[in-house]
């Protein structure tokens, strides 16, 4: 009998700051606050099913931000045992703390999963966080169930590095990568993102009006550029700052999309 596929659902889609902003009294920031589908929590997303069995325990995200107790409220979820993370800015670390205030109380030991260099950095911040939550570094593809997980080093300009995921299903062939924080990728960094059927891509702007030193993230613009290069089955933009409004058509090709809350996608 055949296991059933693995989820991938969004919990969160905006950028380092989150729509709406705070200050901001734009059109999309408002719409945010009224009515509420430019409303962005950091970027998150959840995998179920990844060892294949069905079991409601087998839950992954993909990184911790300072929205993840609202976003675990929200996902119905009330403890969460394997992670990954992609790199140690806030907006991907920022609810470690939280997740280890969890494992305390549930007195489930947390398992997160990450580059080794990223586990220093984390640790600098947090140093208590071991005391409840297990960091392992990826040095090798990690296996869980059918899937083998590699992460690579990705330019993220101006902030330095980030880390990409890539996901191989070992009996389907299925293939998806998620990179939310990078921009500029050389062809080293490019090559694992080949023969994806679905790329999860952070996009801050639909077209960045600031100098390209001082940027992280691809635009929509270069991501459509990347896309066409590289031929995904699907791409998904994330990642997204209030310079974009969901209830504008870009004219985007029919295999790209912005990803929303709730979205979700089968993964075979």
């Amino acid at each position: 009998m055949a296991s059933a596929p693995a989820v991938l659902t969004f919990l969160g889609t905006g950028d380092s700051l989150g729509v709406p902003r705070v200050y901001c009294s734009c059109s999309v920031c408002e719409e945010a606050r009224k009515t509420g589908r430019n409303r962005r929590l950091r970027s998150l997303v959840r995998i179920d099913g990844l060892e294949g069995g069905g079991s409601p325990d087998d839950v992954t995200l993909i990184d911790c931000g300072p929205d993840w107790g609202g976003q675990m409220e929200a996902a119905g979820l009330r403890s969460i045992r394997r992670m990954l993370i992609t790199h140690a800015h806030f907006d991907h670390i920022g609810g470690l703390v939280e997740w280890a205030d969890a494992c305390r109380w549930t007195k489930q030991r947390g398992q997160a999963y990450a580059p080794a260099e990223v586990i220093p950095d984390i640790r600098a911040r947090f140093p208590w966080l071991d005391r409840w939550i297990d960091f392992t570094p990826i040095e090798e593809p990690l296996v869980i169930g059918c899937w083998s997980i590699r992460s690579w080093r990705v330019h993220h300009g101006f902030n330095g590095y980030s880390y990409a995921y890539r996901f191989d299903h070992g009996e389907t062939g299925y293939a998806w990568v998620y990179c939310s924080d990078s921009i500029g990728l050389d062809e080293m960094q490019k090559a694992p993102l080949r023969g994806a059927d679905l790329i999860v891509l952070g996009t801050s702007f639909y077209r960045e009006p600031y100098p390209y030193a001082g940027r992280s993230v691809y635009d929509v613009t270069e991501a459509l550029e990347l896309r066409e290069e590289l031929q995904p089955g699907e791409m998904l933009l994330t990642h997204m700052s209030h310079d974009i409004d969901l209830r504008r058509e870009y004219g985007l090709p029919d295999n790209v999309k912005f990803a929303e809350a709730g979205m979700r996608r089968i993964l075979d």
